[in-house]
């Protein structure tokens, strides 16, 4: 009796094993991608001065970007900004200031499915269009007049771009080692680097960047922790650095004097 129960117990644990690797394989995109689409003729309201492009690629692909306009006297530069995997570009705006008041704009996209940028999802698109952004920005700015930031998912989408384009700083905000090490933390048990449509290899990128990086990352961040961070410091470069802050989480970087000191620091040069 005893080893029938055991048998029942082990079909229950396989099923439900079976059941989440099916969940996780079939459904990942909603797991891992938590977008707000907005209607096509939705007007930002943003209180920075601001120009809303939408580029039409094909039938079902539309890119929509917001370029911030600089609020400093003088223009030096822009910032490609790639967001993380929430919401839109609404939900990021309120960063904006931290770089258009040192004389950079800002140029921030929505991904495919993400506020009004239509299309499938996929990871090969997410690079095309950081490479369209950094067309778009080379026909004002010279590379070095060019900083590529990403925060969370969109920090290995920036280190790509900064791989295969020149340009001034790679600044990335809470950056994975790749997708798979950020999924495993939740679901060890399961072989996730093979389930997996998204590997986004920040470490892989990282080796062929030749412009300075910057990372910030908190010790109290549990979305993507610390130790992401930790394993991406052999393949930065020796004038490479991590601005590590106590207690920070995956949110709120920017409530640090920290954070903001340096970024100020970074951004004046």
């Amino acid at each position: 009796m005893k080893k029938k129960k055991v048998i029942k117990w082990l079909k229950w644990i396989a099923g439900i094993y079976v059941a989440g690797g099916i969940a996780l394989y079939f459904l990942q995109d909603a797991i891992l991608f938590h977008p707000v689409t907005l209607k096509r003729n939705h007007h930002y309201n943003f209180p920075q001065p601001h120009k809303d492009i939408s580029i039409a690629l094909n039938e079902k692909d539309t890119l929509n970007l917001v370029d911030f306009t600089s609020t400093d006297s003088v223009t030096k530069g822009i910032v490609l900004y790639f967001h993380g995997n929430k919401k839109n570009i609404s939900w990021y705006a309120k960063y904006i200031p931290f770089f258009t008041r040192h004389g950079y704009e800002v140029l921030m996209i929505d991904y495919p499915g993400y506020g009004k940028s239509t299309g499938k999802l996929t990871e090969q698109k997410l690079y095309d269009w950081a490479s369209r952004a950094y067309t778009i920005a080379r026909k004002r700015f010279a590379p070095d007049s060019i900083i590529i930031y990403g925060k969370s998912m969109g920090t290995g989408i920036a280190a790509q771009l900064a791989s295969v384009k020149n340009c001034k700083r790679l600044i990335l905000e809470t950056p994975y080692y790749d997708f798979p090490s950020v999924i495993k933390h939740y679901l060890p048990v399961y072989p996730v680097r093979w389930m997996l449509h998204y590997q986004i290899p920040t470490y892989k990128y990282l080796q062929t960047v030749s412009a300075p990086v910057t990372i910030f990352h908190g010790t109290g961040d549990w979305i993507v922790q610390y130790k992401n961070s930790k394993k991406l410091l052999p393949f930065l470069k020796m004038k490479d650095e991590l601005l590590t802050i106590k207690g920070g989480s995956h949110n709120n970087l920017f409530t640090y004097a920290q954070t903001i000191n340096k970024l100020d620091s970074l951004l004046s040069r």
